[in-house]
C-alpha cells in the first residue's frame, strides 16, 4: 500500500442505506415522476426540447424518428435509445395520450398492443399543441443547466402554456411510490383555470362545475361519480371506466352488442382473447360469437347472443368479469419544487397558474431590457441623424475606429454602444425616410416601455394575460368530452346533479320504455286531431303513459316476486315518436323472469310519504300481501325479495295505495270479491301473504286485482270469447277478505271463462289482444254499463277458436277524418269494427 492511500472502515447497513436513498431519490426527481409545471418526466421534456433544436416543427417536414433519438441521446440523455424511442411513440398515439404531442408518420403501433415499427422506418415532427409547450423558452423564461459532459445546456422546466399535467396525465414508478393521474378535456381545464384566476378563493367543489371528470382519449364511459369525487378533493380516488356497448338485432331475431369505446390503457386483442376463453371455459355464457370488425372508421367489437340471452344480464356479466369495465385508481403525485406531493385538482390548477405566472412575468423583464437596449441605441442613432454633418466631419477627421468612437462619446455624451452602433450604422439609414422610421420606431418602442412596465407593476395585468393566452390556447385547440359519465345507483346526492323537471314516462305493451321532456307535448285545443305518440312494432302499443320527475323512483315487480327500481332519469330519453329501450336491458333481472307490474314513487326518501304508503300484491293463486312502501326504500342494483311466492304460484299484480282503498279481486270462474284494505294487515317484506280470495276450482286462478274508491271508476270485466260489461263499485257488495266472492259475470260456454279485470272511466281506451295476435282499439264509453250478473255485449268478433289474450287499459286517443291516414288507418277500421259489436 502506497502512502498516500488509506482504507476507511464502514458500516454496511449504513452504506447500503445511504446509497439506496440516493438512489430512490435520484429515480423520483430525474426519472419518473412529472413536474407539476409542465407535466413532463425529463425524458418526455428532452425529445420535444431535442426536436424544437433540430427543426422538425409542425410547419417543417417530417425526419427520421432515429435522427431525433440520436440527436436526443447524443446531446441531453445519456441512456438507452429504446427509452427515448419508446417516450417519442407514446407521444405520438392518440390512444395513449388525449392532446398527442408528437406528430407521427409510419406505424407507431396500435390499441391491440402491436409494437411500432424501428426508428429507422418511422418518422415524425412536433405537434402545433406541442410548440405550445416551448413557446418564448427563448426569452430566459426558464433557467437552464448543464447537460450530462457540460457542453449544452438543456431547460430544467419547459415554458408550458399548455396545462399539461392535467389535460395528458402522467404515470410512473418510482421508489416507494407511483403517480397515475387521468387525463382531462382541455375546455373544461381552460375553463377551470379561468375560473381560479377570477377567483382565488375558489374551492374543489366550485372547479368541478367546470371539470366534470377526466376525459379519456378512448373515450367510453365512467360509471359513477363518488371517485371521480373523491380524486378530485384529495388527489387519490377510484375512477371506473366501462366501454360503451350498444344493442342491436340481428335479421334472425337474435341480438348482439357492440362496443364502439373501451377503457382507457385496454389492449383491445388480449381482452377479447380473455372474453372468448371464459365463453369456451363455461364461465360466461349467453355468448355464441365475438367478432372484432374493427377499421379505420373506429372499433367494432361484437359479441353475438344466443337466441334465449338477455342482452343487458350477458353485458354485466361482461362488465363483471372482463376488461369492459376497469378502474383507473388516481394518485396524483408530482414533483413541486422537487419534492414529490399528493394534489389534489386545486392544486393542480394553483401550481400551473404559480408557474405561467413567472413565466408571464420573466418573459415582460426580458422583452423590457432588449426594448430598453434598443431605445438605448436608437437614441444614440437619432443624436446622430439629427447632429450629422457634425458626426460626419468626426468621423473623416478620426485615424481610427477608436479614435472616432471616443469622439463621438466625448462630444455626444454618447455609450460606447451608442458610438459603435453609430458606427456600424449603413449609409442608406441616412435617407429621410429612413430617418422617419428610427423615429417612428423609437416611439413605439416608448409605448411598448410604458405598457411593460405597467405590466410588472400590476400583478392583475399579469394573471389577465394569463386568462387570454388560455383562452386563445382553448379557441384553438379545444374539444368536446369524449367519455361519457353515468351516474351509478350508489351516488351520492345524484339529484343535485340533475334538475327534478317533469318528463313523460311511456311503457309499451311489449315492454319498452322511455322518458320525454313535458315541453315535446305540446298543448292542443279540446278536440284535436292529437299527435303520433311513439313508434312501436307492429304487434305493440302505448300501455302506460304517465308525467312524472326526474327524482321520482320506478317499482318494477316480477313474477317471480322481485322487486327492482329504477330512477325516472336512468330511463333513456327518446323523442315523441321513438320506440324506448327494453326495461329488461335496463335492469338485472334473471332470464327466465317476467316484469308483471310497476308502481311510480314519489319519494323513497321521504319518511311520511313511505311511512303512509303501502304496496298491495296479488298472486294468481289468491294470496295478497300488503307491505308498507318503507320496505321497499333501499334501492339495491340486483333488486330484493318483494314478496315469497309459493311454489306453483306467480305474482300478478302490485298497486301503490294510501292504505284506505277497497280491493277488488276476479277469478277465471267468473266470481269476484270486494273488501276494504284494512282486512289486510301489513306485514315483512320476505313473507308470502295471506288468502284473499278461495279459488271456485283446482284449475282456478286470479285473473286482475284493483284498487279503487267509491265513485271513482267502474268496473269493467272481460271474457275470453270477447264478452264484456262495465258494473258499478255499488254493485259488488263488501265482504270479509278470503270468500268466494260473487257473481261478476254469467261465464257460459258462449262467453267463455273471465280473463281480466279493470277500474275504468270513460276517458279510457281498451286494447284487446287476440291469441292468433289481432289487437284492437275501443273507446270505454261505448261499453254500457250492466247489472253484476249478466253475461254482457260482445266486444269483438272471434274468427274459429280464436280467443282473448290479454285486455290492457290505456289513455283515450280522439278520432278525426283528417287524421294521418298511414299511421291510424288500422285504428280506425278497428274502431268501426268496436262501434258494431258494442250496438250488438
Amino acid at each position: 500500500m502506497t502512502g498516500d492511500e488509506r482504507i476507511i472502515p464502514v458500516l454496511i447497513e449504513e452504506e447500503m442505506k445511504t446509497a439506496y436513498i440516493d438512489y430512490s431519490m435520484s429515480v423520483i426527481v430525474s426519472r419518473a415522476l412529472p413536474d407539476v409545471r409542465d407535466g413532463l418526466k425529463p425524458v418526455h421534456r428532452r425529445v420535444l426540447f431535442g426536436m424544437q433544436e433540430l427543426g422538425v416543427l409542425s410547419n417543417r417536414p417530417y425526419k427520421k424518428s432515429a435522427r431525433i433519438v440520436g440527436e436526443v441521446l447524443g446531446k441531453y440523455h445519456p441512456h438507452g435509445d429504446s427509452s427515448v424511442y419508446d417516450t417519442m411513440v407514446r407521444m405520438a398515439q392518440d390512444w395513449s395520450l388525449r392532446y398527442p404531442l408528437v406528430d407521427g408518420q409510419g406505424n407507431f403501433g396500435s390499441v391491440d398492443g402491436d409494437s411500432p415499427a424501428a426508428m429507422r422506418y418511422t418518422e415524425a415532427r412536433l405537434r402545433k399543441i406541442a410548440e405550445e409547450m416551448l413557446t418564448d423558452i427563448d426569452k430566459e423564461t426558464v433557467d437552464f443547466r448543464p447537460n450530462f459532459d457540460d457542453s449544452l445546456k438543456e431547460p430544467i422546466v419547459l415554458p408550458g402554456k399548455l396545462p399539461n399535467l392535467i389535460v395528458n396525465g402522467a404515470s410512473g414508478i418510482a421508489v416507494g411510490m407511483a403517480t397515475n393521474m387521468p387525463p382531462h378535456n382541455l375546455t373544461e381545464t381552460i375553463n377551470a383555470i379561468c375560473a381560479y384566476i377570477d377567483n382565488r378563493d375558489i374551492d374543489v367543489a366550485g372547479l368541478m362545475e367546470h371539470v366534470k371528470a377526466p376525459d379519456f382519449p378512448t373515450g367510453g364511459i365512467i360509471y359513477g361519480y363518488e371517485g371521480v369525487k373523491e380524486a378530485f378533493e384529495t388527489g387519490r380516488g377510484r375512477v371506473v371506466m366501462r366501454a360503451k356497448a350498444t344493442t342491436e338485432e340481428m335479421p334472425n331475431g337474435k341480438e348482439m352488442i357492440i362496443v364502439t369505446e373501451i377503457p382507457y390503457q385496454v389492449n383491445k386483442a388480449e381482452m377479447i382473447k380473455k372474453t372468448a376463453d371464459l365463453v369456451n371455459d363455461g364461465k360466461l355464457d349467453g355468448i355464441s360469437d365475438i367478432r372484432d370488425e374493427s377499421d379505420r372508421n373506429g372499433m367494432r367489437i361484437v359479441y353475438e347472443l344466443k337466441k334465449d340471452a338477455i342482452p343487458n344480464v350477458v353485458l354485466n356479466k361482461l362488465y363483471k368479469y372482463t376488461a369492459l369495465q376497469t378502474p383507473f385508481s388516481v394518485n396524483n403525485i408530482a414533483l413541486v419544487n422537487g419534492r414529490p406531493e399528493t394534489l389534489n385538482l386545486r392544486d393542480l390548477i394553483h401550481y400551473f397558474v404559480e408557474h405561467r405566472h413567472e413565466v408571464v412575468t420573466r418573459r415582460t423583464q426580458y422583452e423590457l431590457r432588449k426594448a430598453e437596449e434598443r431605445a438605448h441605441i436608437l437614441e444614440g442613432l437619432i443624436i446622430a441623424v439629427d447632429n450629422l454633418d457634425e458626426v460626419i466631419k468626426l468621423i473623416r477627421g478620426s485615424r481610427t475606429p477608436e479614435e472616432a468612437r471616443n469622439g463621438l462619446m466625448e462630444r455626444f455624451e454618447l455609450s460606447e454602444l451608442q458610438a459603435k452602433a453609430i458606427l456600424d450604422m449603413r449609409l442608406q439609414k441616412l435617407t429621410g425616410l429612413e430617418i422617419d422610421k428610427l423615429k417612428e420606431e423609437y416611439d413605439e418602442l416608448m409605448k411598448l416601455i410604458e405598457k411593460l412596465k405597467a405590466i410588472l407593476a400590476d400583478e392583475g395585468l399579469r394573471m389577465q394575460i394569463i386568462k387570454d393566452e388560455m383562452l386563445e390556447l382553448k379557441d384553438k385547440f379545444g374539444d368536446e368530452r369524449r367519455s361519457e359519465i353515468v351516474y351509478s345507483a350508489d351516488d351520492f346526492k345524484i339529484e343535485d346533479i340533475i334538475a327534478d323537471e317533469a318528463v313523460v314516462v311511456t311503457i309499451s305493451h311489449l315492454g319498452y320504455i322511455k322518458r320525454t321532456p313535458l315541453s315535446e307535448y305540446k298543448t292542443q285545443a279540446r278536440g284535436g286531431v292529437g299527435s303520433k305518440g311513439s313508434t312501436t312494432r307492429d304487434e305493440d302499443f302505448l300501455e302506460s303513459l304517465f308525467v312524472a320527475t326526474n327524482h321520482n323512483y320506478l317499482l318494477f315487480f316480477t313474477e317471480k316476486g322481485r322487486c327492482y327500481w329504477m330512477r325516472v332519469f336512468e330511463i333513456p330519453e327518446g323523442a315523441k315518436n321513438s320506440k324506448g329501450r327494453a326495461i329488461q336491458n335496463l335492469i338485472n333481472i334473471e332470464s327466465d323472469d317476467r316484469i308483471k307490474a310497476f308502481i311510480k314513487a314519489t319519494d323513497l326518501k321521504d319518511q311520511e310519504y313511505i311511512e303512509n304508503n303501502f304496496v298491495v300484491m296479488v298472486t294468481k293463486k289468491g294470496v295478497i300481501k300488503k307491505t308498507s312502501l318503507e320496505a321497499y326504500s333501499r334501492p339495491r342494483s340486483n333488486g330484493i325479495n318483494a314478496i315469497t311466492v309459493r311454489d306453483g304460484d306467480t305474482l300478478l299484480e302490485a298497486k301503490l295505495t294510501d292504505g284506505k282503498d277497497d280491493i277488488l279481486m276476479a277469478l277465471r270462474s267468473g266470481k269476484a270479491i270486494r273488501f276494504p284494505e284494512e282486512k289486510v294487515r301489513p306485514m315483512g317484506r320476505n313473507a308470502s301473504g295471506v288468502k284473499g280470495i278461495t279459488l271456485g276450482h283446482d284449475k282456478d286462478e286470479v285473473v286482475g286485482m284493483v284498487t279503487v274508491k267509491e265513485g271513482e271508476a267502474t268496473i269493467l270485466v272481460v271474457s275470453e270469447n270477447g264478452y264484456g260489461k262495465r258494473s258499478a263499485l255499488e254493485d259488488y257488495r263488501i265482504t270479509n277478505r278470503g270468500g268466494k266472492g260473487v257473481k261478476t259475470l254469467n261465464v257460459t260456454d258462449k262467453t267463455g271463462e273471465l280473463v281480466s279485470l279493470k277500474a275504468v272511466t270513460d276517458e279510457n281506451d281498451l286494447m284487446i289482444i287476440t291469441k292468433n295476435g289481432i289487437t284492437i282499439r275501443m273507446a270505454v264509453e261505448n261499453i254500457r254499463v250492466a247489472g253484476r250478473a249478466t253475461q254482457g255485449v260482445r266486444l269483438i268478433s272471434l274468427k274459429g277458436k280464436d280467443q282473448i289474450a290479454a285486455i290492457a287499459k290505456v289513455e283515450h286517443q280522439e278520432e278525426d277524418e283528417h287524421e294521418d291516414e298511414n299511421s291510424d288507418a288500422e285504428n280506425n277500421v278497428a274502431d268501426n269494427e268496436n262501434n258494431d259489436a258494442a250496438s250488438e
